[in-house]
């Protein structure tokens, strides 16, 4: 089976399109790098006959509610015209656990691919996970270069590994369109302050925990638990796993 793997040179795409070769499938990735502009929409009505699954990890660097509203929703556009044209039957959509219920900037575009796929041709799947540990690991870099650690207070997470959500996809590629598939969180729900000491002790940095009370929506929607999914901790790799085997690869 011909599996197309929509920003299959990301952080998550490259795990994806390993997957998708490990078990047998034949990935079809669509980048720049590969002559697909997804924003425009170029080189797609070329990479997409025989296709059977396409797989949107995309993603955009921004904190702009308009910019990223303007990414998704061309990209999503232009994946659901080329996949009705060319007669793709399944179209899998990476998204993010309680993304309709925390008011962040870079939510506003993943709501949007939401509704677009839910409303589009293509029969559809989409998960939800809660954030990666290598997000864990970038925000704690670069709050530790100011000589302290600020943490979130009263505020927990729920890392997911790139690998758990990618087997996820996989899984979810093989099968028939779900619709809202379960969301995929990690095997915890930790304090962020509780992480963050798990990552100083890992790194080897000494740094004194700040804890921080932010307001506004999208900090109190955090505070919350809105971008958790406690009943749905099917992920295997732990914070503590992950940054080991990240110190093993860094050796």
């Amino acid at each position: 089976m011909k599996i197309a793997v929509a920003g299959g040179t990301g952080t998550v795409g490259r795990h994806v399109v390993d997957v998708v070769r490990e078990t047998g499938h034949e990935p079809v990735v669509l980048t720049r790098s590969t002559g697909v502009d997804l924003v425009t929409g170029d080189g797609l009505a070329d990479a997409l006959p025989g296709v059977d699954v396409v797989v949107d990890v995309t993603s955009v660097q921004t904190m702009s509610d308009a910019a990223s509203r303007a990414f998704f929703g061309a990209v999503t556009r232009n994946l659901l015209a080329a996949e009705t044209a060319a007669g793709v039957r399944h179209h899998v959509a990476l998204s993010i656990a309680g993304v309709d219920d925390a008011p962040y900037s870079y939510y506003a575009g993943k709501v949007l691919q939401e509704q677009l796929v839910e409303a589009g041709p293509v029969p559809w799947t989409i998960l939800r996970a809660t954030q990666f540990h290598d997000l864990l690991i970038q925000m704690f870099t670069t709050a530790a270069r100011t000589g302290l650690l600020p943490v979130l207070a009263g505020t927990s997470f729920q890392p997911v590994a790139l690998d758990d959500v990618a087997d996820r996809l996989a899984d979810l590629v093989d099968g028939p369109a779900q619709g809202r598939a379960n969301d995929l969180g990690g095997p915890e729900v930790r304090p962020m302050a509780d992480l963050a000491r798990a990552w100083l002790a890992a790194s080897g940095r000494r740094r004194a925990l700040v804890p921080l009370r932010l307001p506004g929506a999208i900090a109190r929607g955090y505070r919350d638990g809105a971008h958790l999914t406690p009943e749905h901790a099917d992920g295997a790799v732990t914070f503590e796993q992950f940054l080991a085997a990240r110190a093993e690869v860094t050796r």
